[in-house]
């Protein structure tokens, strides 16, 4: 049986992957045709598309996070880190519910090591 914890974090972790979901499928708008003393036009529309682009890969990954949070809590693994195995802090769980590590173990993850 989920804990109270358990069933919060599902549901903000199923909002989330929605509203990922949204964001990926958005389309992205190409580039127009360029014309003559149109390259500003132009380039703005690359910068847009480029940044589109980045935020859907940013999304791509926040998507396959939830995605791995929530086969946690399937499994029964869920708030527990996966790199020393201790229990994820609450507070941890709350603001970010698709945590797969505790503060120390993100810190030596993000160190490399």
């Amino acid at each position: 049986m989920a804990t109270p914890g358990e069933t919060t974090a599902r549901t903000a972790l199923e909002a989330e992957r929605v509203r990922l979901q949204v964001e990926i499928d958005a389309g992205i708008e190409s580039p127009g045709q360029m014309t003559y003393g149109s390259q500003a036009a132009a380039a703005s529309q690359v910068f847009a598309q480029q940044r589109d682009l980045a935020l859907r890969d940013k999304a791509d990954k926040e998507l396959e996070l939830v995605d791995a949070a929530l086969a946690r809590l399937h499994d029964g693994t869920f708030g527990r880190c996966l790199r020393c195995g201790g229990e994820i802090a609450a507070g941890r769980i709350e603001a970010l519910p698709w945590a797969a590590y505790c503060i120390a173990c993100q810190k030596l993850v993000n160190d490399g090591r």
